[in-house]
């Protein structure tokens, strides 16, 4: 399932959470995956909850008008205000990350009114020096002290219909998977997990 990581006004790649360098527009990326046929498409605004912005309403209605799969939109969600707005613009599913964390509580509203397959828990994790895995929360930047598996299965019990899951080390990195993390994070819940 691709994911298209949007920075300020265009797409951006990156290795680790940073260095990161644009790579072209949102619109051109779908014109490609539905020209591919893809099954489902994911969208992350990687810099609104940093900046304390509500999601871009008015972007993800433009590229909803023009994607022909399912879009998952994610990036600055704090209310099931915001989440109201993004299903009526288009989105099919909502991705909360920090939210998750910050007000666990929206992961229940969400589910409850609008069904768990709408609520994508993502989860951002790093392995620390011992070994153990930590989450991590506003694009990667605050380490909150939960272990992934821990927060995967608070979250199931909340009502998230899925779990996407990344290693913030592997991330970019051209090194395939964190097998091991999800593993762990998949073995551990019953809901789809995503890496």
């Amino acid at each position: 399932m691709p994911t298209l990581l949007f920075k300020d006004t265009g797409l951006v790649k990156g290795e680790g959470f940073d260095s990161w360098r644009r790579i072209g527009t949102a619109m051109q990326s779908i014109k490609v995956f539905n020209m591919r046929e893809v099954d489902e498409l994911v969208f992350l605004d990687i810099t609104a909850t940093q900046q304390g912005r509500s999601p871009d309403f008015a972007t993800v209605d433009d590229l909803a008008d023009e994607c022909f799969m399912p879009m998952a939109v994610g990036g600055g969600i704090r209310t099931i205000q915001d989440v109201q707005k993004l299903l009526r613009v288009g989105a099919d599913k909502v991705v909360i990350n920090t939210a998750a964390v910050e007000s666990p509580d929206l992961v229940t509203q969400i589910a409850n009114r609008y069904g768990a397959q709408c609520v994508v828990v993502s989860i951002d994790a790093k392995r620390n020096g011992d070994g153990s895995y930590e989450v991590y929360t506003h694009s990667g930047t605050h380490p909150t002290g939960i272990d992934p598996v821990e927060l995967a299965r608070r979250v199931e019990m909340l009502g998230a219909g899925e779990i996407m899951i990344t290693s913030i080390e592997r991330d970019g990195a051209m090194t395939g998977y964190d097998l091991e993390l999800t593993r762990m994070v998949s073995d551990a819940v019953t809901i789809p997990v995503i890496a």
